[in-house]
């Protein structure tokens, strides 16, 4: 069948590539100048299987009321006059009951699994470069405190799998000897040593050049207006040319990969897509000192903030603004990055020419992904990947594309539809 996937990111491009490789005609439409150029531009790089944990948890709500008051807070939530943030700051609080953290954490985890697994396949076949590395995940703790907070949710990793293992200072200075100057400000931490790193705009430019050479058309700088109903399907995908003039693309079937802005699209068909966006920053520096740079890839557990290096670069990623659709950069958050990139790693760094960016992470109230069939038999999902879009995205397209060729996915998770 004919197959319109609408965006271009990791999500919608590993969707294209393996409907493709079940033999369907696919077409890819993207309003940027190529793939990748959005939420998927400049993240943190991490595949962070042992971190794929709700952020909506027992401890959330309180700890979100302190943050309030602050702006450099690592997760940031200002209330707007918004209805749809106020419906899935509602929803958000739900899934903070007991209750129904395990399913969901347990959810985005199997994902994630796939999502690496996924990844493995394709940089072997298709030998797909990206400043990979399998060095691992380290995460540091400022103090004892924040490790013992951690614990809950780490302990219920372990018990589904995950290689998350406790380690002390000394250790971590071990791991990464980089860190030996900033000693004083390390508790203690965990190591896991299945998680890797790389550039996902190098990923996906490189698998996007693939499917087009298997077949898949994309067609950039082309705008997406609306979807047209039509007796109760897709009839096709009204868009806005290059040259500014309307074409109607027709397709047997629409696959909505359009992260944040997902649900402006879908929601006024009658589709329900509790998606809304939680901006994230980055920083990338250059590397002066390669010995006094990290290499191990590695997260701050006090500020949200991850650490990769990607070549001869590094790249700093995280915060999270609940505030709507703005990708404009707050000053003070960006003073803090630089500021925390300092304190952990003074002397290996280009201060002077450092690299901002936010995107648009879409994320869910369970931050558990929606993948699968709408009531619109012909109009599939697959967003809501909040801050593991990287971790998930290979897997995901995969997942998809058996359901939409009619065979069952491999990752036990909870597919709409």
């Amino acid at each position: 069948m004919k197959v319109a996937v609408l965006g271009s990111g990791i999500i919608g491009v590993s969707t294209a590539w393996w409907l493709r490789q079940a033999g369907h005609d696919v077409v890819v439409v993207e309003r940027g100048a190529g793939p990748a150029c959005e939420t998927s531009r400049a993240n943190g790089g991490q595949i962070a299987v042992s971190h794929a944990e709700p952020w909506a948890n027992p401890k959330a709500p309180l700890q979100m009321l302190r943050w309030l008051i602050r702006s450099d807070a690592p997760l940031l939530f200002r209330l707007r006059l918004d209805p749809a943030q106020w419906a899935w700051g509602l929803r958000f609080l739900r899934e903070c009951l007991p209750g129904r953290v395990p399913a969901n954490a347990r959810a985005m985890l199997r994902m994630a699994e796939y999502g690496r697994s996924t990844l493995h396949a394709l940089r072997s076949e298709l030998d797909i470069a990206y400043h990979q590395s399998e060095t691992g995940i380290l995460t540091l703790y400022r103090d004892q405190a924040g490790f013992e907070a951690s614990q809950d949710m780490a302990s219920l990793l372990r018990d589904l799998g995950v290689d998350r293992r406790v380690v002390t200072t000394d250790e971590i200075i071990e791991l990464e000897p980089a860190l030996a100057s900033a000693r004083h400000l390390i508790a203690g931490g965990e190591y896991a040593p299945d998680d890797e790193s790389g550039d996902v705009y190098l990923f996906t430019t490189e698998l996007a050049r693939h499917a087009e050479q298997a077949g898949v058309e994309f067609r950039f700088n082309t705008h997406l207006g609306r979807l047209l109903p039509e007796d109760g399907r897709i009839a096709g995908a009204e868009l806005i040319r290059p040259d500014g003039l309307y074409e109607t693309l027709t397709a047997d079937a629409y696959v909505a990969a359009l992260g944040a802005w997902t649900p402006a699209f879908v929601e006024r068909l009658g589709v329900h897509c509790p998606v809304y966006p939680a901006k994230g920053y980055s920083a990338t520096f250059d590397i002066t000192d390669p010995d006094a740079a990290p290499r191990v890839s590695m997260a701050d557990a006090a500020h949200k903030i991850v650490f990769t290096r990607l070549g001869n670069q590094l790249r700093m990623a995280g915060t999270a603004e609940l505030s709507g659709y703005s990708r404009a950069l707050n000053t003070i958050r960006c003073d803090n990055m630089v500021r925390q990139a300092r304190e952990l790693f003074p002397a290996g760094l280009d201060f002077a020419n450092v690299r901002f960016w936010s995107g648009l992470r879409p994320s869910t109230p369970s931050n558990v992904p929606l993948v699968g069939k709408t009531r619109i038999p012909n109009l599939y999902l697959n967003t809501g990947h909040g801050t593991l879009g990287w971790t998930m995205g290979a897997g995901s397209g995969r997942a998809l594309a058996d359901i939409m060729s009619g065979r069952q996915p491999e990752p036990e998770f909870p597919f709409i539809g």
